[in-house]
């Protein structure tokens, strides 16, 4: 590891992207003396992207034996791959789903000595503890140089839970019941979309899918075991993630009590609108990189009570913006273990409280 406080973020997609891109623009303010980041393939389209990311600050790695590729797009380089690895304070693997798991067994374990701690985003079940910022701080220890940042929709299921059902630690959730409808693919994207809603299996005998599997894991960390059961399908859009919800409580519940503990948790965006376009647009023009950092957003004309107990409504996913949150805080905390919340007030700017 150099000297200073250098955070390499390995992939540049629809997570990497944008993070490499905060980790710039907040880099004074987060005390982060420089931000480097992984391309692994040379591709002429996305020579704006990298450009762009340069431009802002950050300073590019490549393998050793596509350096020459990169040159003939008109990119320089400036640290071999293993190199920028190595130099690290942190590193925030950004890849597809079980690079993470490879880039762990392959790199990240001989340097673990060197370096202050690795985060994976999304569907990297065991790289490490598992992590939703707001949810389980309190039992990241310094022992934990492996964290698991887990998915978007996770987060937001996570914060539905946490804002409604969890009071001073206490589990008043008696079930939870999750519909994720998620989108096709990113508008960035071209391959993987779908002509028609296209539903899911249920995977796990006692879960449904892996949405409620992985919230229950995090809450795990916390010494909570939820009920819950999750179903997935995937829509025709672009646009955004949506999910139904139906937590039914062991204590009563007001609809204006529901509305109002959404509004007070500061990671908790909500909207008049239903319409999944309109939510996206916003978070286009006022968003940081277009993204809307919230863990959810929530529609409130949608929140309906049900036997003074059970809280039904709808709400958006911010897909690859609300683990963003997650994976800086975690950053900050592996950097400055003593102080990291004082750093973070700069990320305030952009959570939206309502949409």
């Amino acid at each position: 590891m150099s000297d200073g406080n250098i955070v390499h973020v390995v992939g540049t997609g629809t997570i990497g992207e944008p993070l490499i891109g905060l980790l710039c623009d907040a880099r004074v303010d987060l005390e982060i003396d420089e931000v480097t980041f992984y391309k692994h393939s040379p591709i002429l389209t996305d020579r704006p992207k990298i450009k762009g990311l340069i431009n802002r600050g950050a300073n590019l790695a490549v393998s050793e034996e596509k350096k020459e590729e990169f040159q003939e797009l008109g990119v320089e380089s400036v640290y071999e791959a293993e190199e920028a690895i190595k130099r690290a304070s942190v590193i925030i693997d950004c890849t597809p789903k079980g690079t993470g798991l490879a880039n762990k067994e392959k790199y990240y374990k001989k340097y673990k000595n060197k370096i202050r701690g690795f985060l994976a985003q999304g569907s990297e079940f065991g790289f490490g503890k598992m992590y939703a910022v707001g949810i389980n701080d309190d039992i990241i220890t310094p022992k934990d140089q492996f964290i698991h940042v887990v998915s978007c929709n996770t987060h937001n299921i996570a914060v539905l839970i946490n804002t409604l059902a969890i009071d001073n630690k206490k589990n008043n959730l008696k079930e939870g019941r999750f519909l994720c409808m998620r989108r096709a693919n990113d508008i960035s994207q071209v391959k993987s979309f779908i002509p028609s809603p296209e539903v899911g299996k249920h995977k796990d005998e006692k879960m449904g899918t892996h949405h409620a599997v992985d919230v229950y894991h995090l809450y795990k960390t916390l010494g909570i075991e939820l009920n819950v059961f999750s179903s997935a399908l995937k829509l025709n859009t672009q646009y955004m993630h949506s999910i139904w919800y139906d937590l039914k409580l062991n204590k009563k519940i007001t609809k204006d009590e529901a509305i109002q503990k959404f509004i007070d948790n500061p990671r908790v965006a909500v909207t008049q609108k239903q319409a999944a376009n309109l939510v996206f647009s916003f978070g286009r023009d006022h968003g940081h990189y277009g993204r809307i950092l919230d863990q959810t957003v929530i529609s409130l004309p949608t929140i309906h009570i049900l036997n003074d107990n059970e809280v039904i409504g709808f709400c958006f996913t911010p897909q690859d913006g609300n683990s963003i949150l997650s994976s800086i805080t975690a950053t900050e905390r592996f950097l400055f273990p003593d102080d990291y919340e004082e750093k973070l007030h700069v990320l305030g700017a952009f959570l939206l409280q309502e949409v």
